[in-house]
């Protein structure tokens, strides 16, 4: 029995395929998010990662996809993408921004090298990714179809901890950047949407010191609650979604009590370790 669409649905209510690319899709958030978007009726898949054996594994188990196997750092990137997409569907309705990665030290003993290497693969890869798709967007928006660009940041995005700042200035601009690129593409018909998800448990970021604590183990999610926000902004308009939802508080309290953020963050307690190289 074919999939029955979900409420609100923009991939239901298109007569023709509903095309989306999401970045990362080998592991973790990038693959429940695929998973999740393919039980959605009409949905043609272009499934984007370096590595290519898990692509395919993934696309045979979803019944087909498009495979591009890249580093979205590399200069080249963006039009191998591109050259896919137009090749395989001319069209596309939805772009996923969810590749990232995460390579924790104090910034005293990591430096600036460390800080260009989250921001050419959090931001800069997702920005150029972006610019290059977006005259398709825009021309699947003008033909009176839904288009959408759904970019992952974090909640580091919106408050720091300690070894992690490279992470969060990658994120907190891309947590920026995403609100202007909303204003200026609204009169376009390009919907953009944020997903700030907190702790999540996944290959490249297992939070087992959080796991194995027997409170703080509840404060963390799983991908398949970051794939469903992220189909919330990209099919079902909303403009922001922070996974879980009460991880707004943590923003919130970020600006209106610094001080005692600060300190709770100082401790340690919420700064875990990321796998060897967490790179998806």
């Amino acid at each position: 029995m074919p999939a029955r669409p979900s409420p609100g649905s923009l991939a239901g209510a298109l007569a023709d395929p509903f095309v989306a690319i999401v970045t990362g899709a080998s592991s973790g958030i990038g693959e429940a998010t695929a998973r999740r978007l393919a039980r959605e009726p009409n949905t043609k898949l272009v499934l984007v990662a370096r590595r290519q054996d898990r692509l395919d594994a993934l696309a045979r188990d979803l019944g087909g996809a498009t495979v591009v196997a890249v580093d979205l750092t590399t200069p080249e990137a963006p039009a191998e993408v591109l050259a896919a997409v137009a090749r395989a569907h001319g069209e596309l309705h939805l772009l996923v921004n969810n590749a990232g990665g995460s390579w924790r030290g104090g910034f005293a003993e990591t430096g600036w090298e460390n800080v260009e290497r989250h921001m050419k693969l959090n931001f800069e890869a997702p920005v150029r990714l972006t610019e290059t798709l977006l005259p398709l967007l825009r021309a699947t928006a003008a033909g009176r179809a839904p288009a959408a660009v759904v970019n992952v940041s974090s909640t580091s995005g919106r408050v720091g901890r300690p070894r992690a700042g490279a992470y969060s200035a990658s994120k907190f601009a891309l947590a920026g950047w995403s609100d202007s690129l909303a204003a200026e593409e609204s009169a376009h018909g390009v919907h953009v949407g944020l997903v700030l998800p907190g702790f999540v448990a996944t290959e490249g970021f297992p939070a087992t010191e959080l796991r194995r604590h027997p409170v703080l183990r509840l404060i963390v999610s799983k991908p398949d609650k970051v794939a469903e926000a992220i189909v919330e902004c990209g099919l079902r308009g909303k403009p922001e979604r922070y996974v879980p939802r009460y991880y707004w508080f943590a923003a919130a309290a970020r600006i209106l009590a610094p001080r005692l953020v600060r300190r709770a963050t100082s401790s340690g307690t919420f700064t875990t370790a990321t796998a060897k190289d967490s790179q998806h």
